[in-house]
């Protein structure tokens, strides 16, 4: 029996193919895979499938899969909706190894439809079948040329089906091979495309984890519309570069993603948050995937963000320089031999500093150019070179190309190329850059962005031991008051304030002076989980106004003839209020840190991960938010300073993390199952400190 992945290859290894609604019928869905299989020379053998038999295109046409007599490794399924049922049963019947379902008019219409998509796939799981789509377009590529799908792509007298080193993997099937024609225009080398619909059994993640095992496949690229197994994604971009295209940033963008392909929307910084964490490039739009797929078919990793940028224009250089900032790239600081070494090549009206700016003299002096590009590949100090160019024409381009690609002749790095410019001008260009394997873009923000997608993905991976750090917690009862909340978190060895509950006037005043004097007193009402915005929150109270805020606090609740508890809490004058909460999600628990306060959410300055996480990843989620400033102290307030959590690099004083707002008990990885699954708001901590994480592995991804 085949294993699952050996199955899925069938998608573009399959050397048997039945076609069941095939037709003779010009335009006919049925007709086009028929077609397309002859046109590109497909090796393997050919089935068209028909009730009423006969001949089509010069092919005898089988009643039945069964009726074949053969072993079927690959079945496309191209009847009416209403046919399905009985098509992926005969299948079924015939040991046919993955079926396409390409027919449409299930979970993405309505739930009629749903209800027949489970049926199609129970009929599969029965027989050990695999079933692709429904609602899918198929796939093509691999060496037999296998053009398994119905796309108008395929129908150009233009469109190749050639080997190359790259996947491209579409949950949708009209954008993944209208992205593939693009790619075909840029020469980009696609050689599996592979579309998967509604996914009713096999997923664009299983697809793409095969693929990244095959060893002809350098580099993956997707589009999907849910995601919900970040470890199979991180499994996949461990073994070869992934770009990912995720729709759905926005809700209406969700909600339309939904009702594509029923895809369960998860909000977008999770899914950010579980990309990264993968060590998969999230790329913003079709364009930033297919120059993902430019830099990664190069095969080529950067192993630091130094990049040192060679240009004939200063402009170009500039903008160069900005995006590198932009997308978190640094510009090389060239050592002294490199500037002294290019001081003897670059004219004196030039620049020898990174950017480096050899201006238009390279037109004359044919030689500057690449003793230059030269000079820089000998530097230790960069890790990539980017070279800008405005406009190129005639034998320029082949002695730029020539030039750039004798870099790895000395080192390994990236080299890319911005030619900003028309491509009138230099029509070969293109065809020239890419024989010497350089990838190049319009412009250098494009370049740059490039870069960091490579960066990224070829990086190393941090990795998080994931070992509790206490024992199991009662799950909270579901409207859990704040004084609950702050129990369990302080048995899990939590720091919290001192703090006391009272009922009565009498408590409240002896609470206050418990706690030290002054004090922060709140309502303690089940299911209220923005206290300060109904009034429940009371700050800086001493002995003096304790008995008239218990009075007002204790009668917040719906009924105000009913006395509530108030919480009497130690009052922390200082420290930079903070947000942090852990909160169930699809893809597992989610931690948000970010700066805290009334104005949270208007705010929206945080940073999102998946647990677990350890210190570093902590004080890279301060970073990236507006509490690295707090914490280092401004208008003379003093840098915050305790434990571990210090940035990496910066020399800032350790920040201690304190005035926790919102907090958030939806469970976490520190402490198994100690949480409901449900999502649990409204407490508040103060000096509360993150706890520090097991020791961290960190392994090394090469791509060869």
């Amino acid at each position: 029996m085949k294993s699952e992945s050996e199955s899925i290859s069938a998608l573009w290894a399959a050397k048997s193919v039945a076609i069941i609604g095939a037709t003779e019928r010009v335009g006919a869905m049925g007709r086009l895979p028929l077609e397309y299989l002859q046109k590109y020379g497909f090796s393997g053998e050919i089935f068209p499938v028909n009730p009423k038999g006969g001949n089509i295109l010069g092919l005898p046409a089988f009643e039945s899969v069964k009726d074949i007599g053969k072993k079927i490794e690959l079945a496309l399924v191209m009847v009416p909706a209403n046919f399905v049922k009985e098509a992926v049963q005969d299948c079924a019947d015939a040991d046919v190894g993955v079926a396409i379902v390409m027919s449409s008019g299930f979970a993405e219409a309505d739930e009629t439809g749903a209800i027949a998509q489970d049926e199609l796939l129970a009929i599969a799981k029965k027989s050990g079948m695999r079933l692709v789509g429904p609602n899918c377009i198929g796939s093509a590529g691999g060496a037999s040329k296998l053009a398994a799908t119905f796309s108008p792509v395929f129908s150009s007298p233009t469109t190749p089906l050639e080997g190359g080193n790259i996947a491209l993997v579409s949950q949708s099937g009209a954008l993944g091979y209208g992205i593939y024609s693009l790619a075909v225009d840029r020469s980009l080398p696609i050689g599996f495309v592979v579309t998967t619909g509604n996914e009713a059994d096999v997923t664009a993640l299983e697809v793409a984890a095969t693929l990244a095992d095959d060893k002809s496949v350098d580099a993956i690229l997707m589009y999907a519309e849910s995601l919900v197994n970040v470890e199979a994604l991180r499994i996949i971009a461990g073994k070869k570069p992934t770009a990912i295209l995720k729709s759905g940033r926005s809700a209406a963008g969700a909600e339309a993603a939904a009702s594509h392909t029923g895809a369960l929307a998860t909000e977008d910084r999770v899914i950010d948050a579980a990309i990264n964490s993968s060590g998969a490039v999230r790329v913003d739009d079709v364009e930033h995937l297919l120059d993902a797929g430019s830099i990664f078919a190069s095969k080529v990793s950067m192993v630091g963000n130094r990049v040192a940028i060679i240009t004939t224009s200063g402009g170009s250089g500039i903008l160069g320089t900005d995006a590198l900032e932009k997308y978190g790239l640094t510009l090389a600081k060239l050592s002294a031999k490199t500037t002294v070494a290019l001081d003897q090549i670059v004219p004196s009206y030039g620049n020898t500093a990174n950017p480096v700016d050899v201006t238009a003299a390279v037109m004359s002096a044919p030689d500057l150019f690449e003793k230059c590009v030269e000079v820089l590949a000998k530097d230790p100090e960069v890790d990539a070179i980017v070279a800008t160019f405005c406009v190129l024409v005639g034998s320029d381009v082949d002695r730029i190309a020539n030039a750039l690609s004798a870099v790895r002749g000395v080192r390994e790095i990236p080299v890319v190329v911005a030619r900003t410019g028309s491509q009138s001008l230099a029509p070969e260009a293109d065809k020239l850059f890419k024989a010497a394997k350089l990838p190049v873009f319009p412009t250098p923000e494009r370049a740059v962005r490039a870069l960091q997608s490579l960066r990224i993905a070829t990086k190393p991976t941090h990795n998080v031991e994931r070992k509790p750090l206490c024992n199991p917690l009662p799950t909270p009862a579901d409207k859990a008051t704040e004084d609950q909340l702050k129990a369990a978190l302080a048995s899990a060895g939590v720091p919290v304030p001192l703090s006391v509950v009272v009922e009565n006037i009498d408590g409240a005043i002896a609470a206050v002076a418990k706690v030290g004097g002054r004090s922060v007193m709140k309502a303690v009402i089940p299911g209220l989980l923005h206290k300060s915005e109904a009034g429940g929150v009371a700050l800086d109270i001493n002995a003096d106004k304790a008995a008239e805020t218990y009075q007002r606090l204790s009668h917040l609740g719906p009924d105000k003839n009913e006395s509530n508890k108030v919480l009497v809490e130690t009052f922390v004058p200082k420290g930079v209020e903070t947000l942090v909460g852990i909160t169930s999600s699809s893809l597992g628990k989610v931690l948000t840190i970010g700066v805290g306060g009334i104005l949270t959410e208007v705010i929206s300055d945080v940073s999102v991960r998946l647990l677990p996480v350890d210190s570093k990843i902590v004080n890279e989620m301060i970073d990236e938010t507006r509490l690295a400033i707090l914490f280092s102290g401004v208008r003379g307030a003093a840098a915050r300073r305790e434990g571990e959590l210090g940035t990496r690099d910066s020399g800032r004083a350790n920040p201690k993390i304190s005035g926790i707002r919102g907090a958030h008990s939806g469970g976490s990885d520190s402490c198994a199952n100690s949480r409901s699954e449900k999502d649990r708001k409204g407490s508040k901590i103060k000096k509360a400190r993150i706890p520090r994480r097991s020791k961290k592995t960190t392994s090394r991804r090469t791509y060869t």
